[in-house]
């Protein structure tokens, strides 16, 4: 299926208005077959249904870590605080030790559970969906950690920060 080059959006022009879309920002993490850690940051994210308690995310096609999220079976939505911006950072930036000096936890479902987070949403991966350049992850929650603070905000393709 191919769409009418007539009617093609030009390049970064969906980018651009998205970004006008203030996100909160979180980091996705699994534990790989061998104990590893992985994870990634994201602001693809969302909350699907209530019953059953569904969440959604989506990584990128060429995201080095997709084969272990897509045999894992589980994820954690661990979602940043304002004063988690280094951490949004280190997991978006760095190709590998992510979690070198990072303080997290295995959460219920082995998942890392990263400490300080404003909120963890651990799942059990029910069903990824191929959508263009990205693996969409459909994940049934089945714990919930919620802590205090303000959350780490992505607009206009910079941080942000809600008054």
């Amino acid at each position: 299926m191919s769409s009418d080059p007539a009617h093609a959006l030009p390049p970064n022009l969906l980018r651009r208005a998205s970004a006008r879309f203030p996100t909160g920002v979180a980091v996705v993490s699994t534990l790989a077959p061998d104990g590893a850690p992985h994870g990634l940051t994201i602001n693809s994210f969302c909350s699907l249904s209530l019953d059953p308690p569904l969440v959604m995310v989506a990584i990128d096609r060429a995201c080095v870590f997709l084969a272990v999220f897509e045999s894992s079976g589980h994820f954690a939505v661990n979602i940043l605080s304002e004063h988690q911006r280094d951490l949004s950072d280190r997991f978006a930036q760095l190709p590998e030790g992510r979690f070198s000096g990072v303080s997290w936890s295995s959460g219920v479902t082995g998942s890392p559970v990263i400490d300080g987070s404003l909120a963890v949403i651990e799942c059990e991966t029910r069903q990824v969906l191929d959508a263009g350049d990205h693996r969409v992850f459909i994940g049934e929650a089945v714990a919930v950690g919620i802590g205090e603070g303000r959350p780490l905000v992505f607009f206009a393709s910079d941080y942000a920060r809600l008054e």
